[in-house]
């Protein structure tokens, strides 16, 4: 399993090798007149180290606690802050509260040529995912599909992390967890399904690579909540009150309120967002057997288990028609090569994002950090007995 996941790490330096070869606008490739001099840098390895002292502090396997990191690190890496050192806290006292286990491993409940079902037995999200994913690939190695649902899950990171194992090894990925209730259904005022993402990862050629990885929300609350720590405003069509209006106040959304679905308003197609998390509710806490809806616990309360359901797939595309990457990446470049309407703004592909951000990090020294999100975390370095994460200078 070890070997699996940092491959991962071995897909983000070749992504940023393959960046590097890409014609970018200008400003994308002067990072140094980019950098914001009042963020706060740390270098990879760094907050990995942490991460895993703050696990084992509380009781997790050192396994465990590196699984966790390595999906964290990925997340801030990549650009997506609301799901790196923004949620340590929350594993934290999930582990603190035994809500969450670390004694044990995922198992298998039933399985077929092509299918699986697995028991998460309330362990880490990453544990359970890497598990599953890993199954998933190893079916589609032997039947040209792999498809996994776990229960007994928990929050999981992001959800690519799942999908580029299977797109490192030249296969098609997707992944789909739901999460607790914050997305209000269309015309509805109280949230009943989660942020519940989608992902899918498709490999191109030379390193190249699609990686769609999405909430069904308009955002995940985790950027709401950045924006909260920050003192700054939302835009509209992010979320609403308790009342279920609109508002720009990132403390309406987190106190009592609840995220849109992607789209927004039922006038601008809202609904569409909201029947795509339906979907993912089907495949993972309806199909795995999870709990599903407003049945989650919220995701602060740490009263009970989360028993989150997660689906996994992986497709060879060996067992279709020939030559997939090749017209992968003639999709690709058809789309980057389109002509923009601001020529200083490139058209990028999902992925495209995150290889500039890498990139970015690699140049600059470290991973960006807001100084709030750095004292947080010093916090909580003191509360759990660790040393704090060194910056760099």
């Amino acid at each position: 399993m070890a070997t699996a996941m940092s491959s991962n790490y071995v897909t983000c330096r070749r992504l940023i090798r393959f960046v590097r070869t890409v014609k970018q606008p200008t400003s994308t490739r002067n990072y140094s007149s980019n950098v914001d001099p009042s963020k706060i840098r740390v270098q990879n390895s760094e907050v990995k180290g942490f991460v895993e002292r703050c696990m084992q502090s509380v009781g997790a396997k050192v396994s465990h606690g590196t699984q966790l990191a390595e999906v964290l690190v990925a997340a801030d890496y990549r650009g997506h802050f609301s799901h790196g050192l923004n949620r340590l806290e929350m594993y934290v006292n999930d582990l603190k509260s035994n809500t969450t286990m670390s004694d044990k491993e995922p198992g298998v409940i039933c399985e077929k040529a092509a299918t699986a079902h697995v028991d998460g037995r309330n362990l880490l999200g990453p544990v359970v995912g890497n598990f599953a994913m890993q199954l998933a690939i190893q079916k589609a190695k032997e039947s040209g599909v792999g498809m996994v649902t776990a229960k007994g899950s928990n929050h999981y990171g992001i959800a690519g992390w799942y999908s580029m194992q299977a797109s490192d090894i030249g296969m098609l990925g997707m992944s789909f967890t739901n999460t607790s209730p914050l997305q209000v259904p269309t015309r509805g005022k109280k949230p009943v399904l989660g942020t519940n993402p989608i992902t899918l990862a498709a490999p191109g050629r030379d390193g190249d690579s699609f990686v769609l990885d999405m909430a069904t929300s308009g955002v995940a609350v985790g950027k709401v909540e950045i924006c909260d720590v920050q003192k700054t405003k939302i835009p509209l069509g992010w979320g609403v009150d308790s009342e279920g209006k609109e508002t720009t106040d990132p403390k309406d959304v987190l106190n009592g309120g609840a995220l849109l679905s992607l789209g927004g308003l039922e006038i601008t197609s809202g609904y569409k967002g909201y029947g795509l998390a339906m979907l993912v509710e089907i495949f993972c806490g309806i199909l795995a057997g999870a709990d599903y809806g407003p049945n989650i616990r919220y995701w602060k309360d740490n009263d009970r288990a989360a028993n989150l359901g997660q689906c996994f797939i992986a497709i060879d595309p060996e067992a279709f028609a020939p030559g997939f990457q090749d017209r992968m990446q003639d999709m690709m470049k058809i789309c980057r090569m389109t002509e923009p309407v601001d020529p200083s703004k490139q058209v990028l592909v999902a992925g495209d994002p995150e290889r500039i951000h890498m990139a970015m990090c690699d140049d600059t020294g470290g991973i960006p950090y807001h100084p709030n999100l750095i004292e947080i975390m010093s916090k909580l370095a003191k509360d759990v007995s660790v040393p704090p994460m060194k910056t760099v200078q």
